[in-house]
């Protein structure tokens, strides 16, 4: 259902059931799935994917060309998966050529005030607190929460699982299944919580916890903690995420809190 007062480019496919509200403004080459609320003020440039289900609240901007320099007006895409609700004044920008797409997972929650720059890959069900700020190029696992007013730096990476303390500046890669916390950000704990939400075991939980003991409270070195995590514990689905996470790192991992900074 379109509003008079909204405004819809011919070339944008729209399926039948979609709440368009007035004054939002959808663009060409834009594809949006059945049962979406766009709201009020929204805009919806050139290169929107937006998925099943979705709800886009005032003033949210998605798939405006990107915020860097090097954009020469490629043909990229900003992707939104099925029901995933973004909040007031949300802006998500486009890809350039390094990944030629943006896109946000399934199921996801991003809140007021966020910024998901160009190049950046986000999994599903995951949720960005207010004023959360992606730069570009990071990749975030699935079930990943950013608290409040997190600022992660451009090409890091956040593992599947981790919860990131409010007003965090990341500056390092953050491995699945911890929380992240202090200046500079250090490894605090695992997400025991959030993986007992999601169904983990207690044993499950407790083999995460040893694993990163050696990693951050033994002393070791990285190299030194992933010989031994793979030497001395049994191979499990959790263990080995973990340590193709630390083998991917590009940016290092962050330092654990006993660690010399």
């Amino acid at each position: 259902m379109n509003q008079p007062l909204a405004y819809v480019h011919p070339g944008a496919k729209i399926a039948k059931n979609v709440v368009i509200e007035p004054f939002a403004t959808i663009h060409n080459n834009v594809v949006i799935g059945e049962g979406t609320w766009i709201g009020s003020n929204v805009t919806i440039m050139e290169g929107a994917r937006i998925g099943k289900n979705c709800n886009i609240f005032p003033g949210a901007v998605i798939s405006a060309v990107p915020q860097d320099l090097k954009y020469n007006d490629e043909d990229t895409i900003a992707e939104i998966g099925d029901n995933t609700t973004i909040r007031e004044c949300v802006t998500i920008n486009k890809g350039t050529t390094d990944r030629m797409k943006t896109v946000i997972g399934k199921n996801c929650l991003i809140m007021a005030y966020s910024h998901v720059a160009h190049d950046c890959i986000v999994g599903n069900n995951c949720i960005f607190s207010n004023n959360s700020t992606l730069a570009g190029h990071i990749t975030v696992g699935d079930y990943v929460v950013l608290a409040g007013m997190t600022a992660v730096h451009q090409f890091c990476s956040i593992g599947n699982h981790a919860f990131v303390t409010g007003g965090s500046l990341v500056r390092k890669d953050v491995p699945p299944f911890t929380k992240a916390a202090r200046e500079p950000l250090s490894y605090v704990g695992i997400n025991s919580v959030g993986l007992r939400r999601r169904g983990y075991s207690t044993e499950k939980i407790r083999e995460i916890q040893h694993i990163y003991r050696i990693l951050y409270q033994m002393n070791y070195n990285n190299s030194q903690a992933v010989e031994i995590i793979e030497a001395e514990m049994e191979a499990t689905p959790e263990r080995d995420e973990i340590l193709q996470f630390i083998k991917d790192s590009q940016r290092g991992i962050m330092k654990g809190y006993f660690s010399k900074i």
